[in-house]
C-alpha cells in the first residue's frame, strides 16, 4: 500500500510550524521595557522570547497562557512599557507523544551542537498518522536523551521514507534556530544523486510553483497558482540507453520537490511509486534492477551548512547505497561502460567524487529545463 504520510525532503518551515516545546510546563516572568511603548504584545514577546516562534506565542496568548498585569490579554493589545508579563510555557501534545526507541543509526558526525546522519531508505523521519513509532525521531531520543528538550528532537529538515542520505540534527535549541534560519535563507547546500527515466538531454534549472495536486490531495504537483516557489538545479553525470544518472541541487526545500520536478521535466525518477512511470520502456535486466530497488532512486549525497557554534562551513558526503549502486552497475554494463566494482577509485569518482563540488551560477546558464511562466 502506498505510504501517504508527507515525511519528505522538505524543510520544516516550509509547511509546518516551527515551535519550541520544553519537557515540562514552566512559567516565565518578564517586565516590558519602556522603549517597547506602542508595540503590540505579540511583537514584543517575539523580541523578548526569540527561542519561540511568533505563531506559538500568539497561540499561547489566545489560550490565556499569557497574563498582562495578571489579566488575560490579546495579541494586538498595545503596550505602554513597565507591564508585568507572565508566560506559561506549554508542552505540545506532539512532544508528549514522543518516546525513545533504540535503533542503529549511521552517524556520520557528532559534536555537542549537531548530529549528521546517513538515513537509510525505509526509515520514516518523524512520527505522524500511521507512523507513531520506529521513526528516526524515536531513535534520536534514545541515542541522545537531551534531544527531548529540543522541538522535534532537533530535526530541521526531512527526507522521504524511501529516500536515503544525509540529514543534520540540532542538539540544542539555539543550534536548531540557527539551522532553520540557514534553511530559510537558502544557504544550506543539499545535493542529491538520482537515476531518472529517459536520456536527460542537458543540464538546467527547473523553476516552478509546487502545491497539492488538485486531482489527488495526497500528492504534490507543479501548479500555476497557489503553490510555493521551488527551484532545482539538475546536472547530468552519465547517460545510458534509457536512463540518466543525475545530480540535483536544491535551492528550495518543498514537499517531494525533486520527484515532482523530474516528473514535470518528463524524466521521473526510476522506481518512484508515486510520481514515476512503471511502464517506462527498458531492458528486462534493468526492469529487474529497478524492481529490486523497491523505491525511488534518490539519495541525499552531499550536505553543507554553517556550523551553528563554530561559524565555519562544514560539508559531508554519504556514498551511494548498495541498491542504487547495483542499479547503476546494470545500467553501465548495458551501455557498454566499465561496471567492474573492483575498480574502486574510478567507480567512486563516478558515484561520488570531489571533482564537481563547485555548484555556481555559471553551471546553469546553458539551458533552462523548465521555467515557470
Amino acid at each position: 500500500m502506498q505510504n501517504t504520510s508527507f515525511d519528505n525532503e522538505a524543510d520544516y518551515n516550509d509547511d509546518l510550524e516551527f515551535s519550541a516545546a520544553p519537557d515540562a510546563e514552566s512559567c516565565i516572568n518578564l517586565t516590558i521595557p519602556v522603549d517597547f511603548a506602542g508595540m503590540r504584545l505579540d511583537a514584543a514577546l517575539a523580541k523578548l522570547l526569540p527561542d519561540y516562534s511568533r505563531s506559538r506565542l500568539t497561540g499561547w496568548i489566545k489560550e490565556g497562557a499569557v497574563l498582562l498585569d495578571n489579566k488575560p490579554t490579546q495579541p494586538k493589545d498595545k503596550l505602554i512599557g513597565g507591564e508585568q508579563i507572565a508566560v506559561t510555557v506549554k508542552v505540545s501534545d506532539e512532544a508528549l507523544a514522543f518516546t525513545a526507541e533504540e535503533m542503529d543509526l549511521d552517524i556520520v558526525y557528532e559534536d555537542d551542537t549537531v548530529i549528521v546522519i546517513n538515513k537509510p531508505a525505509g526509515l520514516v523521519v518523524h512520527p505522524a498518522a500511521g507512523n507513531w513509532s520506529g521513526t528516526l525521531l524515536n531513535g534520536l531520543l534514545a541515542h541522545c536523551p537531551g534531544l527531548a528538550q529540543v522541538p522535534r528532537a532537533g530535526i530541521v529538515h526531512r527526507l522521504d521514507k524511501e529516500t536515503s542520505g544525509l540529514m543534520v540534527v540540532a542538539k540544542t535549541l539555539p543550534a536548531q534556530n540557527h539551522l532553520v534560519q540557514q534553511l530559510q535563507a537558502r544557504t544550506v547546500k543539499r545535493i542529491y544523486r538520482a537515476v531518472a527515466n529517459g536520456v536527460v538531454p542537458f543540464d538546467g534549472k527547473i523553476d516552478t510553483l509546487i502545491g497539492r495536486d488538485p486531482h489527488n490531495r495526497l500528492k504534490m504537483a507543479v501548479v500555476k497558482f497557489g503553490g510555493k516557489p521551488a527551484v532545482t538545479h539538475v546536472k547530468v553525470l552519465e547517460r545510458y540507453r534509457a536512463h540518466s544518472y543525475i545530480e540535483c541541487a536544491l535551492e528550495t526545500g518543498r514537499t517531494h520537490q525533486i520527484r515532482v520536478h523530474m516528473r514535470e521535466a518528463n524524466h521521473p525518477l526510476a522506481g518512484d511509486p508515486v510520481y514515476g512511470n512503471p511502464r517506462h520502456i527498458c531492458s528486462d535486466p534493468v526492469k529487474e534492477a529497478v524492481k529490486g530497488l523497491a523505491r525511488q532512486a534518490l539519495h541525499a549525497y552531499r550536505l553543507s551548512f554553517v556550523h551553528p557554534l563554530r561559524g565555519e562551513t562544514v560539508s559531508f558526503e554519504a556514498p551511494i547505497p548498495e541498491d542504487m549502486y547495483h542499479l547503476l552497475s546494470v545500467l553501465r554494463l548495458e551501455a557498454g561502460l566499465d561496471s567492474s566494482l573492483s575498480d574502486a577509485v574510478e567507480w567512486k569518482d563516478k558515484l561520488g567524487g570531489d571533482d564537481d563540488d563547485d555548484w555556481n551560477d555559471d553551471d546553469y546558464d546553458v539551458e533552462v529545463m523548465y521555467v515557470r511562466d
